[in-house]
């Protein structure tokens, strides 16, 4: 059946990648809203539903490569002729031997010309992912920037994205920027790619601005912390405050993020970041979200068991008191007291949680004998 004779009562769709342009210009220093979904060919989708994945991982791809295979072994096949050919079958979004196994066994320059075809004209997303993949399977320098575009609707495209750019020579610069416009799931795959490259400017980016304070954080902040050696710049007398903060933050969600990721018990130098971080966090000035991190972290600092930290009690206790010395000065309970919000559910709930538990001033009622 035609294209037209399958797609044309849908009407002419924008591309995948013409879509992620659009709305990276209206949005262009920040995520896309939605990862740019509803995609264009939503309404197709909505219609006829998804293929059902083969419950045998090593099955999953082979499909969608047995049509590669087929397109490739005639030398007059266009580019366009895969426009929609994949809709019905399992295009997995990470990378997947048979396709890359596929792209490897034909013609490179035929691969690199349908991949960048599919990646800039297909309405669909399935095809459009192909494309990626075709493009994730080589090296070219010169196809960066469109990988990069398509790596906005970083959900469904960015983990093949990453993978393509750690490939290429500037591909580390292209990561960085994604993993400015990216959120969620997204954030995670191209975080993931940065922890593997091992250059400085990755370093310096993985230490400062890596967690974005959503719950998926969780899945890389021990990666960050160990790939960026976290135990080595936050014991610098002359840490800058956005290292700090970054800091806190990632202790605080290395603490909580067990069954996600890296905890605090599976990273040796925790006991090293936490007295490095208590001992700037001293020295700062007193804000609501510092309040908040540092709250978090004693409180869980509280109720970790020390042989679990392998430190000793007497050296968890001191860690404590460092914390509660700071959340307990007069300047920081204000901070926190002109920040809170009785509206917003979380606050309600720390002060009856975390609060309490660490009797934190201004939260709790002093001690007053009977």
């Amino acid at each position: 059946m035609s294209e037209t004779a399958e797609h044309g009562s849908l009407g002419p769709r924008m591309s995948l990648y013409d879509h992620a342009l659009r709305l990276h210009h209206l949005n262009p220093d920040t995520a896309l809203p939605r990862d740019g979904e509803p995609y264009p060919d939503e309404e197709h989708h909505r219609r006829d539903g998804r293929t059902r994945r083969s419950d045998d991982a090593r099955r999953q791809g082979m499909d969608a490569a047995a049509i590669l295979d087929s397109h490739f072994a005639r030398s007059d096949a266009k580019p366009s002729e895969l426009a929609w050919a994949f809709h019905d079958v399992d295009v997995p979004i990470h990378h997947n031997e048979h396709i890359a196994a596929a792209a490897l066994r034909a013609d490179r320059q035929r691969v690199q010309e349908t991949g960048r075809w599919l990646v800039r004209h297909s309405s669909d997303r399935c095809s459009a992912l192909i494309g990626t993949a075709l493009l994730a399977a080589d090296w070219a320098d010169e196809d960066v920037e469109i990988i990069r575009t398509i790596g906005l609707l970083s959900e469904r495209f960015g983990v093949l994205a990453a993978h393509a750019l750690k490939r290429r020579r500037g591909g580390v610069d292209a990561l960085l920027w994604l993993a400015e416009r990216v959120a969620g799931w997204g954030r995670v795959y191209i975080v993931e790619a940065l922890c593997l490259g091992g250059s400085t400017r990755a370093r310096s980016w993985l230490l400062r601005r890596a967690c974005d304070g959503d719950y998926l954080n969780g899945y890389f902040a021990g990666r960050v912390a160990t790939a960026a050696h976290l135990h080595e710049a936050i014991v610098a007398p002359d840490a800058d405050e956005p290292l700090i903060d970054h800091t806190g933050r990632l202790l605080k969600i290395m603490a909580q993020c067990g069954g996600m990721g890296t905890t605090w018990e599976h990273y040796p130098p925790t006991s090293i970041v936490l007295e490095a971080h208590a001992g700037h966090l001293a020295h700062q000035a007193p804000t609501l979200s510092r309040y908040l991190d540092a709250a978090h972290i004693a409180d869980d600092l509280a109720q970790a068991a020390p042989d679990r930290l392998g430190i000793t009690a007497d050296h968890r206790q001191r860690l404590l008191d460092q914390y509660l010395v700071v959340l307990c000065r007069p300047d920081w309970s204000e901070a926190a007291q002109a920040g809170f919000d009785p509206d917003n559910d979380y606050f309600p709930w720390f002060a009856e949680t975390i609060a309490a538990r660490l009797r934190l001033p201004g939260f709790t009622e002093p001690d007053t004998d009977p």
